[in-house]
């Protein structure tokens, strides 16, 4: 029964593996200018390919912990290969994306293919941030109803979703901003800072199967569904959002009235 589980998160690792090929698979193409000079532009157009992989991983994510505890298959072993998929999955294939969008930013100056890599570093404080989150997690054996910092899969479907919301979406206000090196910068650093955060974070699985005890997770569900009809991809982000909100507003309160009781 245990080796079930654990195949489900291997194939997480794969879907992740999977991502990280076509998101740094396009590489660099030759295109001509009017003067005829053969230059090099990058054109990052697979990445969204890299979008779905991760969602694949996500989906299978959540069903290998459902399909551990339906057949009560949890093991330490287990344990630790879902945390080293979820850095895969949702780190490293995460990391790459955004690097490849940092690439396409400075690809529109004129001196741009000659970057310097260090302006794209900042890319892999996702994977960092997410292997530390990971790991304090696995260490921390303090009962709680409620995760430490945002759980790195949030953060990767919350960065797989910008590939999608730029070949997807009509705004051109939208798609200037994901070619603007600033707003990634700020964005891998927003992110990854709240993953090695202690902030309370609701859990994004149905543990409970209670509406009394479920009811966020229903909430920004719900949400989702209805902000996919309105606003498509952009919708992601801004479940993310709420999702960070409503955990610091709701949990922060529940967690200062259990101090106070407790004086």
């Amino acid at each position: 029964m245990k080796q079930i589980a654990n195949g489900f998160t291997l194939l997480n690792l794969v879907f992740g593996c999977m991502a990280i090929v076509v998101a740094i698979g396009p590489g660099l193409t030759t295109t001509m200018d009017a003067d005829g000079i053969s230059t090099f532009v990058i054109l990052p157009e697979k990445i969204y390919l890299a979008s779905v992989f991760i969602g694949c991983a996500a989906v299978i994510d959540f069903l290998d912990g459902f399909i551990a505890r339906l057949l009560n298959a949890s093991s330490p072993m287990g344990k630790e290969l879902d945390s080293l998929a979820d850095v895969v999955s949702f780190g490293v294939a995460p990391g790459m994306i955004a690097m490849q969008f940092l690439r396409l930013c400075f690809a529109k100056d004129a001196t741009g293919i000659d970057t310097n890599l260090i302006w794209l570093l900042p890319a892999f404080l996702l994977p960092v941030a997410g292997a530390i989150r990971l790991a304090r997690f696995n260490l921390d054996t303090a009962s709680s109803t409620y995760f430490k910092g945002v759980p790195i899969p949030a953060a990767g479907i919350l960065i797989a979703s910008f590939p999608l919301i730029y070949w997807f979406s009509n705004s051109v206000a939208v798609n200037t901003l994901l070619t603007n090196a600033a707003f990634w910068y700020i964005l891998v650093l927003v992110v990854s800072g709240l993953m090695v955060s202690r902030f309370p974070m609701f859990s994004l699985k149905f543990k409970h199967f209670s509406l009394q005890k479920d009811w966020p997770i229903v909430l920004l569900a719900i949400l989702a569904i209805i902000g996919s009809f309105v606003i498509g991809w952009l919708t992601v982000p801004v479940v993310f959002a709420l999702y960070v909100l409503l955990s610091l507003l709701t949990l922060k309160k529940s967690d200062m009235t259990a101090k106070t009781e407790t004086k």
